[in-house]
């Protein structure tokens, strides 16, 4: 049985978190301009218990033969990155879960892998913008409870999910999200024997174990004041995002894998849940998603809970095959 005694906590102490005010925050964020925003009221933004990094987002990070690694389970879920022809790149979710960003560098491109557990959202963004480099950490800020991100350049605030700026002076200013995806490790290493994976971070972490004990087995999302999503379909319930549409991932994983309106998504079982048991390489098999155009190329996309593609896409299109 999936255990929540760390995940309870969480929500006992959520309780009594005080809604986000700018007048508030000032003292934390000095820098940030909010009286520049697109969020049309303040009460979407709650603290998510951390502060300003207090969740430590990582940079630069080593990386390691993908031969020598021991620790990681091989149903364990990890980000891959392949950039041109760059060596592939492994970021393992048993570290994102507990650091949520890596600002790296892959052939040139300056890089943040994010990941946020409490929507599964596991995104790549290119960290250019216009002539400035930037570099992102982890506020501590929930919105839609979907981690908002934040640069050290300007400290503007970004939504994670949808790549681009919410407070402050880069307000609108989108990132361009890479393609990148998530599978399990055995495959990854399966097809990139000679590829890397990010190194274990020296901090000290319960690595490999997810604090959000069976969260992905609830009915009601952390923090979220939202309906549920449309068509009956459970909040938690994961979405594969390529755009503005949604395929449910129980229909893509029933026929295995779809080609619609020009998107081919393959699916492949061996992935772990990272949000089921405590421990990451036991959670239930979710399978493994890899969004591709007709002409093979991959495509950028997400595999999101339900309840964060009906919140940040409210006229999205639910890709229900009816």
């Amino acid at each position: 049985m999936p255990r929540l005694p760390i995940l309870t906590a969480i929500l006992a102490l959520a309780a009594h978190m005080a809604v986000a005010d700018p007048a508030f925050w000032k003292h934390e964020w000095p820098k940030t301009d909010f009286t520049t925003t697109s969020v049309e009221s303040w009460v979407e933004i709650v603290s998510g218990g951390p502060p300003k990094d207090g969740i430590p987002a990582l940079s630069d990070p080593e990386f390691i033969e993908a031969s020598e690694e021991t620790r990681i389970g091989g149903r364990e879920p990890v980000i891959t990155l392949k950039i041109a022809d760059a060596v592939p790149r492994a970021y393992p979710i048993r570290y994102l879960t507990w650091h949520e960003i890596v600002n790296d560098e892959v052939a040139g491109v300056p890089v943040a892998v994010t990941f946020c557990p409490l929507c599964n959202s596991g995104l790549v963004f290119d960290r250019r913008v216009g002539a400035r480099v930037l570099e992102f950490g982890v506020s501590g800020k929930l919105r839609h409870s979907d981690m908002i991100m934040y640069d050290r350049q300007t400290e503007s605030w970004w939504q994670q999910a949808v790549g681009e700026a919410i407070v402050g002076d880069l307000t609108g200013t989108e990132l361009r999200q890479v393609p990148a995806w998530m599978e399990s490790w055995d495959q990854f290493r399966a097809r990139h024997p000679d590829g890397r994976v990010m190194a274990e971070p020296a901090y000290p972490r319960r690595y490999g174990h997810n604090p959000y004990g069976g969260y992905d087995g609830l009915t009601r999302p952390f923090l979220y004041s939202g309906d549920p999503p449309p068509h009956g379909i459970p909040a938690l319930a994961r979405v594969v995002r390529v755009g503005d549409r949604a395929w449910p991932l129980e229909r893509v994983r029933r026929h295995g894998g779809l080609s619609e309106e020009g998107v081919v998504i393959g699916w492949e079982a061996g992935q772990a849940s990272a949000l089921d048991t405590e421990v990451i390489a036991q959670g239930r098999d979710v399978g493994s998603v890899r969004v591709r155009d007709a002409q093979g190329r991959d495509l950028p996309h997400d595999v999101m809970f339900a309840f964060a593609f009906d919140a940040f896409w409210p006229e999205g299109r639910w890709m229900l095959g009816e």
